[in-house]
């Protein structure tokens, strides 16, 4: 098993590292799924995730207190909100419609999270 979390926890990396890159996709989820593999396949790996200067912080919060840091929100619910107006724009109604949803559904599930 300790190869596939490897592999895993390389994979959920890669994935946040566009998710660096590309502002419509999540860093921090797909670093906490990379801390969970590697956790289990190689925990010096965890740890330079967890020590990193930026994303460490971020992730240490969710794992011991399931909390997400107001400008984490606020981004995160303005990135989607961006995707609305965006879907809007290039496929409109009733696609658009789709992006509501998530935005409503994810963007309160996130807003009601501890700070």
């Amino acid at each position: 098993m300790r190869p596939l979390y490897l592999v895993g926890g390389f994979a959920a990396l890669a994935l946040a590292g566009i998710g660096v890159a590309l502002p419509i996709m999540p860093t921090v989820p797909f670093l906490l799924v990379a801390v969970f593999c590697f956790a289990r396949s190689n925990p010096a790996l965890e740890k330079r995730i967890l020590d990193h200067p930026h994303w460490g912080p971020q992730v240490r919060d969710w794992q011991e207190r399931r909390a997400i840091r107001r400008p984490a929100k606020v981004a995160a619910i303005g990135a989607m909100a961006i995707g609305v107006g965006f879907t809007y724009l290039t496929l409109g109604f009733p696609y658009a419609w789709i992006s509501v949803a998530i935005l409503v559904i994810a963007g309160t599930w996130i807003a009601t999270r501890n700070e």
